[in-house]
């Protein structure tokens, strides 16, 4: 099965190798047909400390390093946001 890759921004990278991204999704409510946007963070591995925080990365799932993290930090995205 291929892992997941996601699209976000770096918000603290403040813990020891560890960045915590928030991803946002859209979409349109089924109901009101409005655009919906809900965002959730997830804690992603950075071994090099080399992302900081306001920087777009990219994150693919991987096997669990510790409690919350399951997702490792596979670089910039040069398009932006």
């Amino acid at each position: 099965m291929p892992k997941r890759i996601l699209q976000g921004v770096v918000v603290s990278d403040k813990n020891a190798k560890t960045v915590v991204v928030k991803v946002e999704r859209r979409f349109t409510h089924p109901v009101l047909k409005k655009t919906v946007r809900r965002s959730k963070r997830y804690h992603a591995h950075d071994e090099n400390k080399e992302f900081k925080t306001g920087d777009v990365v990219r994150i693919r799932e991987c096997r669990p390093i510790s409690k919350l993290k399951s997702w490792e930090v596979i670089g910039r995205n040069e398009q932006g946001v």
